[in-house]
């Protein structure tokens, strides 16, 4: 997903992507917060991709090599992201599953392609 970041910024700039890993919602005194506990990616460079023009990101990792994990509230989420795997020299096991694909590559790309919005904020 993209969640704002800075709405100072144009486009890409502006904007996080995570990966969400589970929507909840608690109640605190009555009142219901809607969450999403996320995994941060980061962006590779300043700029997009010169041969694509898709801006390039990497999984957020902390000083263990782990995945930078965090609970945001679901009014931060500006809409949907699709992330294509950068595909290196090494074969694809036959038997990846779908639902791995986040975290089987080093670094993935922003497709700014996948629709009319995407396009319009992920220049």
């Amino acid at each position: 997903m993209f969640l704002e970041k800075d709405p100072t910024l144009p486009g890409f700039r502006g904007l996080h992507v995570v990966q969400v890993r589970l929507f909840f919602s608690f109640k605190h005194n009555r009142k219901t917060y809607p969450c999403a506990l996320i995994q941060w990616f980061v962006p590779i460079g300043d700029h997009p991709c010169e041969d694509t023009g898709m801006w390039m990101v990497e999984p957020d990792l902390d000083s263990d090599g782990q995945r930078v994990t965090a609970i945001v509230h679901l009014e931060t989420v500006v809409r949907g992201a699709h992330l294509l795997p950068v595909y290196g020299t090494t074969v694809i096991p036959n038997d990846l599953h779908f639902s791995e694909t986040l975290h089987a590559f080093r670094a993935y790309y922003v497709n700014k392609y996948a629709d009319h919005h995407s396009h319009e904020i992920a220049f």
